[in-house]
C-alpha cells in the first residue's frame, strides 16, 4: 500500500512534541542503551522495534488498567495499547534521526462487528528508500508481527469483506480521534468505550 504523507518532506516526521517526546530523558536514555547495542540505523531500528514489541506489554494482554499515551510514560511505565506503543517506538526512532510517522488500520471481529482503529508506525530508512510499516503491538497466539523493510509482516492484514481497511495517511502526530480517546480515558476499561471506530 502506498502511504500518503500528511506533511511534505521528512522533517515533520522527526519532530519532538508533547506525545512523541524524544527529548525526554527517559526516551534519550533508552535510545542510548539501544544505540550502544546496535549502532547502525538498520540494526538500531530493528532493536527499537523488538524492544517496544517485546518488553512493553500491551495493556489488554497484561490486564494493566493504566492508560499511557506519552512516549516517555509508555517507556517508564512499561505498558500501553497499540497507539501508545506506536508513540514510544516513533520517539525512539526519531531520537536516532529516523523519520517515523503514525499510521492506522480499521479492524473488526470475525463477523465484521465491533470495528476499532488500530495504530502502528512507518519508518523511512535509506536501505529501503520508502516508508516501511511496522507493528509493535506485541505478539501473542495468532499474532506474529516481525521487523521487515521489504515484505510487510504486520500483526493483521485487513479483510475488506469485514469492513477492515488500511488508512493511507501517514501522520506526523497522532490522529485527533486517537489522542482524544487516550486523553479522556480514566482507565483501560473506560478507554475501550472511547476507542475510535473509524478515522
Amino acid at each position: 500500500m502506498e502511504l500518503l504523507q500528511e506533511k511534505s518532506g521528512l522533517e515533520a516526521y522527526l519532530v519532538a512534541d508533547h506525545v512523541i517526546d524524544h527529548h525526554h530523558p527517559v526516551v534519550r536514555a533508552t535510545a542510548g542503551r539501544l544505540r550502544d547495542q546496535a549502532p547502525g540505523p538498520y540494526d538500531y531500528a530493528e532493536a527499537a522495534f523488538e524492544f517496544v514489541r517485546d518488553t512493553i506489554p500491551h495493556s489488554y494482554d497484561s490486564g494493566d488498567l493504566r492508560v499511557t499515551w506519552r512516549a516517555s510514560d509508555v517507556l517508564a511505565g512499561r505498558t500501553g495499547i497499540c497507539y501508545a506503543k506506536a508513540h514510544a517506538l516513533a520517539a525512539l526512532l526519531r531520537a536516532h534521526g529516523i523519520p517515523t510517522g503514525l499510521c492506522y488500520q480499521r479492524l473488526a471481529d470475525d463477523d465484521g462487528s465491533d470495528p476499532v482503529v488500530h495504530g502502528l508506525i512507518a519508518m523511512w530508512l535509506p536501505e529501503s528508500g520508502r516508508w516501511a510499516r511496522q507493528d509493535p503491538r506485541g505478539n501473542k497466539a495468532g499474532v506474529n508481527a516481525q521487523f521487515s523493510l521489504n515484505e510487510e509482516r504486520l500483526a493483521w492484514v485487513p479483510r475488506p469483506e469485514y469492513g477492515e481497511s488500511d488508512y493511507p495517511i501517514l501522520y506526523a502526530a497522532p490522529a485527533p480521534p486517537v489522542l482524544k480517546a487516550l486523553l479522556e480515558a480514566v482507565d483501560r476499561p473506560h478507554l475501550s468505550r472511547l476507542l475510535p471506530t473509524a478515522l
